[in-house]
């Protein structure tokens, strides 16, 4: 009944269209008001404590170095870079958008800014160059989901500070994941551009590659300073996203010189806004949290799973079907900080590994991001290629497939998923 309570209350704040962060809020001193003795007093020291940890501190650094990159000319010299290796191929452009994509993930951690910065420079070209929009807009949309899945990522942060689990552990396990997805989602886009006849680019000279990957090295080194610093010991993940940012903004403002000083505070003041808009959402799901605890419910619910006999393999069915619904409708930072305090407890319990099951969920977000109505790539590629909603929904659908495909395998094939860090000695 408890639960019911909660739930109910939630899920009525947020049908009222409600910010999920306010609606957390609201239902966390609403339940506390009428339903407990718990003191309100205790809601300002847990908004406090909710964020009184080092690891969060990576989230408004890895926010802020994506957006120098975005703004600094580090993504159009990555997509020269991938360009200059596969346009070759049949449908060079839009396999070429995925690699651009997976590098430029590489080094900014959201999918948002990926799409964006991919997008509004890939999306006209292919058209341009005789491409179908739907297919253009509908490669780089689902393309830009690597954003969250290849490290650095903020879902994965988001993932480790609400279940206490190793960031460098997330990042490590994200790397062959990443790369798999980013081959299969080239391989369906080669796919789909050999049944439809699209056209492909010259063939580059190894010098011109070779002259391609120079201008794009100081981006492309920024994956070296992140993941070398922390596999080596150098620095913590939280460390590593502020030495993210201070390259990012050196490498825009004195190398690149496409980011001119006058423009940091406007870079400075979007990346504060983006920052505490996640604070916000992590603050409120932490009050969230304590109170789901204090009732005792997901200890609750993992008995009555236990007792069902459900099992570790329909309970990770159960969980991705949850998340992939939550998904079209919710942001994935929303969506890891309500269920992952439920689900994370129950997963120990039935001797799920923790790496394992966070990439799972991270898989789930990235799956979401372009799954209608609430898709957020779906609403960045719309606005790129003025495709309406429906249509994107339409394009994005091999790709789609592709990547449950890949949910699948990442769900039951867990060492692709903890292989390198076990390898690493980190888990």
């Amino acid at each position: 009944m408890t639960a019911a309570i909660i739930f109910v209350l939630l899920t009525v704040l947020m049908l009222t269209g409600m910010p999920v962060s306010i609606s957390l809020g609201l239902t966390v001193l609403t339940f506390l008001f009428f339903f407990t003795d718990v003191p309100l007093e205790s809601v300002a020291l847990k908004l406090f404590t909710g964020i009184e940890k080092f690891e969060i501190m990576a989230i408004p650094f890895f926010v802020l170095a994506g957006n120098f990159l975005t703004h600094g000319g580090v993504a159009r010299r990555m997509i020269d870079f991938a360009t200059a290796m596969v346009g070759h191929l049949r449908g060079g452009l839009g396999i070429s958008s995925v690699f651009a994509c997976a590098l430029f993930a590489a080094v900014s951690g959201s999918s948002p800014a990926t799409v964006v910065a991919i997008g509004s420079i890939m999306i006209p070209a292919m058209m341009k160059a005789g491409y179908p929009k739907p297919f253009g807009a509908g490669a780089v949309a689902s393309a830009g989901g690597l954003g969250v899945l290849i490290p650095p990522s903020i879902v994965m942060v988001m993932y480790a500070v609400s279940t206490n689990s190793s960031i460098g552990a997330l990042f490590m396990a994200g790397v062959i994941p990443g790369l798999l997805c980013a081959f299969m989602l080239g391989f369906t886009t080669w796919w789909v551009a050999r049944k439809g006849d699209f056209p492909r680019e010259p063939k580059r000279s190894f010098a011109d590659v070779w002259v391609a990957f120079r201008r794009a090295i100081w981006g492309l080194a920024l994956i070296i300073v992140v993941m070398g610093g922390i596999y080596s010991g150098m620095f913590t993940p939280t460390e590593a996203a502020a030495m993210s940012a201070m390259y990012a903004f050196f490498i825009a403002i004195f190398v690149y010189k496409d980011l001119k000083l006058s423009d940091v505070p406007k870079v400075l003041l979007n990346s504060a806004n983006m920052s505490a808009m996640l604070l916000y959402i992590i603050t409120n799901a932490v009050l969230f949290s304590f109170i789901l605890t204090n009732e005792q419910i997901p200890q609750g619910i993992a008995q009555w799973i236990m007792d069902s006999g459900m099992g570790m393999i329909g309970f990770l069915i159960a969980v991705n079907i949850l998340l992939l619904v939550l998904g079209s409708f919710m942001e994935p930072s929303s969506v890891i900080l309500i269920t992952a305090p439920i689900l994370f407890p129950i997963a120990m319990t039935l001797g799920i590994d923790p790496i394992h099951f966070g990439i799972m969920i991270t898989v789930n977000m990235e799956i979401g991001l372009i799954t209608p109505p609430v898709g957020l790539n779906l609403y960045v590629a719309s606005g790129i290629s003025k495709l309406g909603l429906t249509a994107m929904a339409k394009a994005v659908w091999p790709w789609l497939v592709t990547m449950l495909v890949f949910l699948m395998l990442i769900t039951y094939v867990p060492i692709i998923s903890t292989g390198l860090p076990t390898a690493l000695g980190m888990m």
